[in-house]
């Protein structure tokens, strides 16, 4: 077999199968070219996984092993006539990687490890797509990853229906990217030759906007005999990467990072006694402003603290810092936050009211009580509300971020579209029947391993450390066990009775694959419910009738309006087809430059109604061109078709372009055989017409 070992000039061959490579991890190097010795050194032996099981069973290729076989073999089972074997391990191999990201807690995104995340999606469903898949191919090979692995990886088991939908969601929304980037591809490359170079910028553009990775687009240029100009591509790269790094650095995030985890080498972690009490002593250990430590500060100043323990919670888990008071021998400050730097050091953002402080002092630190009340409120009804939306909506469901205060809940999670009223309403049945169980809260320490066997949730992408806190509220609503069991390290309430009250008050999309629910608990749920049934007394008493009947009456008129809407849309077209346009156009079609032409002004005619419009006119230009332009409301439309033969000498799109342009607007859109567009000066229709009529040649 040909082939040497590695480093020879011939270990591109086959002869040898490398699986051990020793690498050495001794220093740092800096930008100038220093090094720093590493406090603790490492060897990477670089035999991982694949590579020993590839021993164990006699094969020479990782992909060869029972983990990607199977794998491999049902990618090509559901890919009728996909037989390009190494498509089908980059889809294997990918969907692995993928699949454990999503349940570490990872969702796509256009940033950070979401970003990492998407791009390994979108190169295997590239190759589903190089294999001619006709449909989304990534979440039915998903159940098999977890067959075969779900054994020793227990996380992938339980979050298989969150794999499948998010694999499924983002493989529906690259095939529609798919489309509109080949779209942009197309007009790129309309225009040139065999043998030309697509831009840097442009395959760059198609990256970053569209998610193309390179080689997608050097694939699809290659089989029109193109190139794409790598040097541009790699120069559009590193200028994003600049900006990127220059605007992280430039926030002073770096620096700062460094300050706080030099404090926290030299005075230990903050002790947090807040689950017991809302009020404690502690000594001042360190005061920092403007990124720097200092030693004292006065009344009217702003600045970080840190001190020895501390009562008040640090925003972690979606949970906003406490605010409250401090005092000590002839001062006080205003806590304003409180935040969590260089692991579980606690930092207060205070105001100082009065008198001087500096490290050392003793103090007493209080909490907001009623702050502390309605944040603890609010938390413990989002545990709630995450068990109530996986009960009603389903399994898929996971929690993706969220954010609890004094005021209200913000609760982000997975799924693929707008909930209904009735989903809505189930949500809310549910939650305020635990709430009404009135049963204690019960909270444990264990380790999370532990924790998760005893059917704790964990959210996945939080960090654990050796013991955390599970917290259980409720009995569940049908048959035995608890209504919610999860780890969390925050403060909740005693009884489940202490929420009062949970309503939703908004639901809706923040990001692809991901809702948001707004919701109001206790006091603050009661003045919502107030104020909306203020509203439909105010409107009964204008109706004149119950408030039962409001709504009724509301879309009696609704209906009314419509009608009017409708007869007045019908009133303008028969009199703008009887030829009563504007702009002195005759009621027929006229000749401009041998071309059949009805181009007429529509005063009082807004954009939706051009298009009936001129479907109409068609009745009476077989070959020519239909050019209306609507003023309504200040506002201009243009709408334009072309028929018949006149198809071969003019665009409908370029005609209206010139008329939006000439009445100040940006563009249009549309297809050659008709167009549309808007312009923001209705006064300027007269001018509109005209640079159609120039394009015709009139």
């Amino acid at each position: 077999i040909p082939g040497g070992p590695p480093g020879s000039p011939d270990e591109d061959g086959d002869r040898f199968v490398e699986i051990w490579n020793l690498v050495f991890m001794q220093f740092e190097q800096f930008a100038d070219g220093t090094r720093r010795d590493l406090p603790k050194p490492q060897i990477d032996t670089g035999m991982g996984l694949e590579r020993i099981a590839a021993v164990l069973q006699g094969v020479h290729d990782n992909y060869d092993i029972d983990l990607f076989r199977t794998l491999i073999a049902a990618s090509k089972a559901l890919v009728a006539g996909g037989s390009n074997g190494p498509s089908h391990r980059v889809i294997a191999d990918h969907l692995r990687s993928v699949s454990f990201l999503i349940a570490d807690g990872v969702s796509p995104s256009n940033e950070g490890r979401g970003y990492v995340l998407r791009r390994i999606m979108r190169r295997a469903m590239r190759h589903a797509h190089l294999l001619g898949a006709e449909e989304p191919l990534m979440h039915r090979l998903a159940p098999v990853l977890v067959a075969e692995m779900g054994g020793a990886y227990p996380e992938l088991r339980r979050a298989e229906p969150v794999i499948v939908e998010t694999l499924r969601q983002e493989e529906e929304r690259f095939r529609r990217t798919l489309g509109r980037g080949m779209a942009l591809l197309d007009e790129a490359t309309a225009k040139m030759t065999q043998g030309g170079v697509l831009s840097g910028e442009t395959a760059f553009k198609l990256y970053d906007t569209y998610g193309f990775p390179l080689d997608l687009t050097q694939d699809a240029v290659r089989n029109k005999g193109l190139t794409v100009d790598l040097a541009g591509f790699d120069a559009a790269m590193k200028r994003q990467k600049d900006q990127a790094r220059e605007a992280w650095t430039g926030s002073g995030q770096a620096s700062q990072a460094a300050e706080w985890f030099a404090i926290r080498e030299r005075v230990g972690a903050t002790k947090f006694v807040g689950y017991e009490t809302t009020e404690a002593t502690g000594k001042l250990q360190a005061l920092v402003a403007h990124g720097a430590e200092i030693t004292e500060t006065k009344a009217g100043e702003t600045v970080l603290a840190v001190f020895d323990r501390t009562p008040f919670y640090a925003e972690s888990g979606g949970q906003a810092g406490d605010v409250g008071e401090i005092e000590w021998t002839d001062g006080r400050a205003r806590v304003l936050d409180t935040q969590k730097q260089a692991g579980d050091l606690y930092v207060h953002e205070i105001e100082i009211l009065q008198g001087a402080l500096e490290p050392g002092h003793d103090v007493r630190l209080a909490v907001d009580p009623q702050v502390r009340i309605t944040t603890r409120s609010n938390h413990s009804a989002t545990h709630l509300l995450h068990a109530a939306l996986r009960h009603v909506l389903g399994p898929h469901v996971s929690q993706k971020g969220q954010m609890v205060d004094g005021e209200r809940i913000r609760f982000d999670f997975s799924h693929g579209g707008p909930l209904t009223p009735d989903e809505i309403e189930k949500i809310e049945v549910e939650v305020n029947a635990v709430i009404r169980q009135n049963l204690p809260a019960v909270t444990k320490e264990m380790a999370p391993d532990e924790a998760i066997e005893a059917g704790a949730m964990a959210l996945f992408g939080e960090k654990y450390g050796d013991s955390v806190r599970v917290l259980t509220l409720g009995r569940a609503l049908e048959g035995e066990g608890d209504y919610s069991v999860e780890l969390c390290g925050g403060t909740h309430v005693a009884r489940t009775g202490d929420i009062a009250l949970f309503k939703v008050v908004s639901e809706g999309g923040v990001a692809a694959g991901v809702r948001r629910i707004e919701a109001l608990t206790g006091e603050a749920a009661r003045r919502w419910l107030v104020e909306q049934a203020q509203v439909a007394k105010a409107l009964a008493d204008q109706f004149k009738t119950p408030v039962s009947e409001v709504l009724a009456r509301v879309d009696a008129l609704d209906a009314q309006r419509r009608k009017l809407e409708k007869e007045l849309s019908e009133a303008k077209r028969q009199l703008a087809m009887g030829g009563g346009g504007s702009g002195g156009a005759p009621a027929g079609p006229e000749e401009i430059g041998g071309v059949q032409v009805i181009a007429r002004v529509m005063d009082g005619v807004g954009g939706k109604d051009l298009r009936p419009m001129v479907e109409e006119f068609r009745k009476q230009v077989s070959d020519g061109v239909i050019a209306l332009i609507g003023s309504a409301d200040g506002k201009g439309a243009v709408a334009v078709a072309v028929v018949g033969g006149a198809s071969a000498t003019f665009n409908a799109v370029d005609l209206t372009k010139a008329a939006v342009l000439a009445m100040g607007g940006q563009g249009a859109g549309g297809r050659p055989d008709f167009a549309q567009g808007g312009a923001p000066d209705g006064g300027k229709a007269a001018e509109g017409l005209a640079a159609i009529k120039a394009l015709l040649g009139a």
